[in-house]
């Protein structure tokens, strides 16, 4: 959801820079965008070492993105994998709470 949202606000931002004219062909981005495309660099980050995490993978396997194109289609893979149950991350945030644990039921 983060992605898709923040690839949502980037195209709006680059309609918006293109209409005011801050749009710049020379450098294929504009003021708007390239300031929103900073301001989530760490956020971004932060996500997907999440999710590597959540696939039981280190997040030091960002480092793959630095590897053209390959790299990329690695992490796409990697990040598509289902959550494991419990791995040294923590547990799954998917997981559904059993009804034997009374301290997860929320009346």
């Amino acid at each position: 959801m983060f992605a898709l949202i923040s690839a949502i606000i980037s195209i709006l931002l680059t309609l918006v820079d293109m209409g005011t004219g801050l749009y710049s062909d020379i450098y294929g981005t504009g003021l708007l965008s390239s300031v929103y495309s900073l301001a989530v660099i760490i956020p971004s980050i932060a996500v997907s070492v999440r999710r590597l995490h959540d696939t039981d993978h280190s997040g030091w396997w960002l480092l793959l993105l630095l590897i053209p194109l390959l790299g990329a289609l690695i992490i796409l893979v990697v990040m598509c994998f289902n959550s494991k149950d419990d791995n040294e991350y923590g547990p799954n945030p998917k997981a559904q709470p059993s009804f034997t644990d009374n301290d997860n039921l929320a009346l």
